[in-house]
This record gives structure tokens, C-alpha cells and sequence, in this order.
């Protein structure tokens, strides 16, 4: 029904337009009385094979929402009821900004592909305080992705970081640490080892202190890194995250390639996200699970539409992976395909938990 009837109406919208109706419409069934937690009752990973614990958390499922979608946090319970097994939010900066200018997002149909130059547009991590606090019982867990405000310079920039930190730290779940936007001015600049290094220590060690503050199990930190590095810089960059004590990687956030596209509007400034990146993204999941020698978990993200997809990624060296483009074009259901998809592949190779897979191929 989403194929043959929602998506054609929602892709007669502006992209950003039609977004924004869709995360209404999620901020609005969230508050519905009992409907989210229903609702997750059918579309949670029935099959135990999918249950992980990484980082002391149980995660009950490996398929989660990628940060992009629901900057603000609106919509946690209604994307919690449709089976993800857990969400990333933001990405978060200190003081609101409204982003680039508008047009800045795009569909490219023929190529399964959006192009976004979005800016970091968010209400700021106060808003995202209270709505997060709102939500106190979650059924997955939800972590706060983090950068700085565009008008920061990059050598103050830890500084925003840490007051993400220090703002957020009591309803999230985890931190992922956002060096790899292209599309706030000099943020990719810091994915240079030197600086990450620096970077992921400081936020390291104000979560440290953070669960010395509240005596709360401290929440991991990832590192999410671009696709466009240089081989040598990527190896370099996963080495000083590993060395700054950063729980676990994200692989990867959008790129600047254009390599095969047919849609008229593929030279739009911009990160490119969706199926042009499913199998870059999987090599460089690949990369990374070689590099660390599993000794972190990784969560691969790009261009992931069929359960295929999902495993290849798991395969290669995945302990988690996510998704935002693929469902955008394949709609609500796709979270709960997957699910059922990857226990059938696990079943299909004899392998009792999705952890038994995770850089079998790599």
C-alpha cells in the first residue's frame, strides 16, 4: 500500500516538505495512548537470534534508525513501534540554527538516492532535553548523535561537544560523535587523526565523569566517519578513535561521490545517501572490522533496502546496522522486513544469534 499509494502522493511533495508532514504525523501517534506500545508488540524481532548485548545493553534487534530523520526527537515512540531495534536521533548541536538555506533536499528516484545539504538544522540539545525526557520507559534504546554549531570555529569545537554531553547525558542511551557531515562548513577537517583523537578523548572523558556525577552506567561512544576518505587517513582516523577509548564506529555517513548516477539533479551540493552507497559502505565496514580486529562494535549504514543488504554488512563485520533513505522509499513495513529476513539468512546458514555472523566474511 505505502508503494502503490503513499509514496506517490508524499513524492508529488517538496522532499523537505513531505518530511516534515511524515514526522507530524509520527509526533502526532506518539502520544496516542497505549497505540506505540501496541503496536511494538507486532512488529518487535520475534526470533531471540536477533538479540544482542553490546555495551551492556540489550538491543532486540540489529536493524536501527540512522540520525538524520528525527533530529528533534518528536516521533521516538512511533519509530520505536515499528520494530527498529534502536534509534539514533539529532544530529544535536548546543544552541538551536536553522541550517542551510532551502531547497536542500532531494529525491533521486531512478537511483534509490537522496542528496541532503541540510546544515545541522535543530532545535538544540535543550529541546531535545525535554522531549527525550518525556519519553523515560523505551522498548530500544536511543542514542543522541552530536556536532557543533556552524559558527563555531574548529578549535572550539570540543567545546560544543561536551555541552551536548553534559546536557544530554541523562536520557541518552549512547553518543555518536558527528565529524563526517559535508555539510557544515571545515566539520569534516576534523576527522584528521590528531584532532578525532583529541576530540573523542575530551567527549570520552566527560561521559566518564558524567557517571561519576550520577552513578549511571556510562553510555557508549561512536565515532561515525565519512566514506571519502583516503584509505591511509581512514585507517589512521579508526586508529586514533580505538586509541581515545571510543566504544564503536559508525560506517558510514553520506559522501560527496556522484560515481553512476542518471538523475537530472545528481549535481546538487550535498551528501548523498541510499543505494549507491550499499556496497562502498559494506567494503568499508569491512575495512574497519580489520582494522580494530573486532576489538569494538561497528554499525554500517548506507544504502541498506533488502535483507541481503542488512547481512552483508553483518558479515562484514557489523554488529548493528541502519537505516533512513530505504525508508523513505520502501516505507513503515521495511524495518519489520528486514527482521524477519535476517532470521531467515541466520536460519538458512545454521547460525544460532545474529553475533554468530558478525565478520564471518571479513
Amino acid at each position: 500500500m505505502y508503494r502503490r499509494l503513499v509514496r506517490p502522493a508524499l513524492f508529488r511533495l517538496d522532499a523537505e516538505d513531505a518530511h516534515h508532514l511524515t514526522l507530524r504525523a509520527l509526533e502526532h501517534a506518539s502520544v496516542l495512548p497505549g497505540w506505540p506500545r501496541l503496536l511494538r508488540r507486532v512488529t518487535a524481532p520475534a526470533d531471540p537470534r536477533l538479540t544482542q548485548t553490546l555495551w551492556g545493553r540489550t538491543f532486540p534487534g540489529p536493524v536501527g534508525l540512522a540520525a538524520g530523520l528525527d533530529k528533534n526527537g518528536v516521533a521516538v515512540p512511533a519509530f520505536t513501534a515499528l520494530g527498529f531495534g534502536f534509534l539514533e536521533v539529532g544530529t544535536v548541536t548546543p544552541r538551536p540554527q536553522p541550517g542551510n538555506d532551502r531547497p536542500r533536499l532531494f529525491r533521486l528516484p531512478p537511483d534509490e538516492a537522496l542528496i541532503n545539504r541540510m546544515g545541522f538544522n535543530n532545535e538544540g540539545k535543550y529541546a531535545l532535553l525535554s522531549r527525550l525526557a518525556a519519553v523515560p520507559h523505551r522498548a530500544a534504546p536511543v542514542w543522541v548523535n552530536i556536532g557543533k554549531n556552524k559558527d563555531t570555529p574548529n578549535e572550539a569545537a570540543v567545546q560544543d561537544y561536551l555541552r551536548c554531553v553534559t546536557g544530554l547525558y541523562d536520557v541518552a542511551d549512547g553518543f555518536v560523535v558527528n565529524v563526517s557531515s559535508p555539510n557544515t562548513p571545515g566539520l569534516r577537517a576534523l576527522q584528521a587523526a590528531g584532532d578525532l583523537a583529541t576530540l573523542v578523548r575530551a567527549v570520552v572523558n566527560e561521559v566518564d565523569a558524567q557517571r561519576v556525577r550520577t552513578a549511571r552506567r556510562a553510555p557508549p561512544v561512536l565515532v561515525k566517519l565519512a566514506p571519502d576518505l583516503h584509505p591511509a587517513d581512514f585507517e589512521a582516523s579508526v586508529n586514533a578513535v580505538l586509541e581515545a577509548g571510543a566504544d564503536g564506529l559508525i560506517i558510514s555517513n553520506t559522501t560527496l561521490s556522484r560515481d553512476g548516477l542518471t538523475h537530472p539533479r545528481r549535481s546538487e551540493a550535498g551528501g548523498l545517501s541510499g543505494r549507491p552507497l550499499t556496497e562502498r559502505s559494506t567494503r568499508l565496514v569491512r575495512d574497519a572490522y580489520r582494522l580494530t580486529g573486532g576489538r569494538v562494535p561497528i554499525v554500517g549504514v548506507g544504502g541498506i533496502f533488502t535483507p541481503e543488504d542488512a547481512y552483508a554488512k553483518i558479515r562484514a563485520g557489523a554488529s548493528l546496522v541502519e537505516v533512513y533513505s530505504a525508508l523513505i522509499y520502501e516505507g513503515p513495513g521495511l524495518p519489520g522486513r528486514l527482521n524477519r529476513g535476517l532470521s531467515a539468512l541466520l536460519a538458512r546458514d545454521g547460525l544460532r544469534t545474529v553475533a554468530d555472523a558478525v565478520g564471518v566474511d571479513a
